[in-house]
């Protein structure tokens, strides 16, 4: 936390700014009112001066001229702020979001066709962390997701506030898709379309929270807009009365691959999940995932995708005999498919790995398990479209 100093002013000094105040400082400040009145300019920073809890993107507009420089710099150590006027001169912003709880000091400069100038000026800080909230969110920009991929916001602190923040994220689809936002909780907010989204669209998410209340005290900090685009479909379906997994890309049958899903002790969940994260390889302990510590341990699982929060993957299995897949259930709940130490050769375990995305659906059929819980990893899918839009607040 940093630690702004003050200072106690000398009465004596007081008294005589006071007297500057009433006598020379008012011709003064009424004389610079009256140059920018003849000049026409007017420049506008978004953050008061004096402000205390400002937000982290500040901003900068003119009209009547064109600005020439903005200069912003931390006050306590006089680190400058890189950022960029816009092509025809009419605002500024930074080029990073400044930091939260931190002074800054902005001057921006201004001049019309006639040349006459003016300059601008404020000293603000930022809204602190305890009392500002972020939303970490996926997909990001740019990326490239399967058809169920939801968009999904964590917040770092509680939400009262539902109804306003939710306002201020709007989803859409090239595709004109409706998108309807849920709530899990007081801390995440998903969204999502009533089928999956359609293949090769394009979604965007606008994120307007800089300065939104979200209760409590804490305010907004985001301000951005992130675009990302929806692949070819392919949803998976693991049947577990014949243990095999049916491959469908833009509804046509790729592969049925052998698998070795949850054992009768431990069944795999029912329903439709969507592969949240994919790792080449990654260890395995049962003790982590509320097994016992002799349950299995594995320290090079590979062509691991996860399905679920609570540790259910599709994944590459070396350990099992190949004759398990396709005939028997020997797994905690995870599915199986066969594969080498290490990842490497021809096998089902890779092949689906290299044909599959981060968003893409599996859907597992057939098991002796209760359906796997819609906020259970990214698996919203698993509500009807009525206790989807239930769950919005607007």
């Amino acid at each position: 936390m940093r630690v702004l100093r003050t200072f106690t002013v000398p009465a004596l000094f007081a008294a005589g700014a006071l007297a500057l105040s009433a006598c020379g400082a008012g011709a003064s400040s009424r004389d610079a009112d009256d140059d920018r009145n003849a000049s026409g300019i007017r420049i506008k920073i978004s953050a008061r001066d004096g402000a205390t809890g400002a937000g982290v993107h500040p901003g900068v507009k003119v009209s009547g001229g064109q600005l020439t420089s903005v200069k912003l710099v931390q006050v306590e150590n006089g680190a400058t702020v890189k950022g960029s006027i816009a092509a025809d001169g009419s605002s500024w912003k930074p080029s990073v979001q400044l930091a939260r709880g931190t002074k800054y000091k902005l001057v921006a400069d201004a001049k019309n066709d006639k040349g006459q100038a003016t300059t601008e000026h404020a000293t603000f800080t930022t809204v602190s962390s305890k009392n500002s909230f972020i939303g970490s969110y996926t997909p990001d920009g740019g990326e490239t997701v399967g058809v169920g991929m939801p968009v999904s916001f964590t917040f770092d602190k509680v939400i009262t506030n539902k109804k306003e923040i939710q306002s201020h994220i709007t989803v859409t689809s090239s595709s004109g898709q409706q998108v309807v936002g849920h709530w899990f909780g007081t801390q995440r907010l998903d969204f999502r379309p009533q089928e999956y989204w359609k293949a090769g669209s394009k979604v965007t998410m606008k994120i307007d929270l800089e300065s939104v209340q979200g209760g409590n005290g804490i305010t907004g900090t985001q301000s951005k807009t992130v675009t990302f685009t929806i692949g070819r479909s392919q949803v998976s379906t693991v049947d577990m009365n014949t243990q095999t997994m049916s491959v469908v890309r833009d509804g046509k049958t790729l592969k049925s691959l052998p698998i070795s899903g949850g054992s009768p002790q431990n069944p795999t969940y029912n329903g439709q999940m969507v592969i949240s994260e994919k790792l080449q390889q990654t260890r395995m302990d049962g003790s982590t995932v509320g097994f016992g510590k002799d349950a299995y341990n594995f320290p090079d699982v590979p062509h691991a995708m996860r399905l679920s929060s609570s540790g259910t993957f599709v994944h590459g299995n070396y350990w099992g005999d190949p004759s398990t897949f396709g005939r028997t259930g020997t797994s905690h709940g995870c599915v199986g498919l066969r594969d080498n130490q290490g990842g490497g050769g021809d096998t089902p375990g890779k092949w689906f790995f290299d044909q599959s995305l981060i968003g893409d659906v599996v859907v597992v059929k057939n098991s002796h398990e209760q359906t796997v819980k819609p906020d259970n990893g990214l698996n919203g899918w698993n509500l009807s479209w009525s206790d989807w839009r239930a769950g919005s607040a607007l």
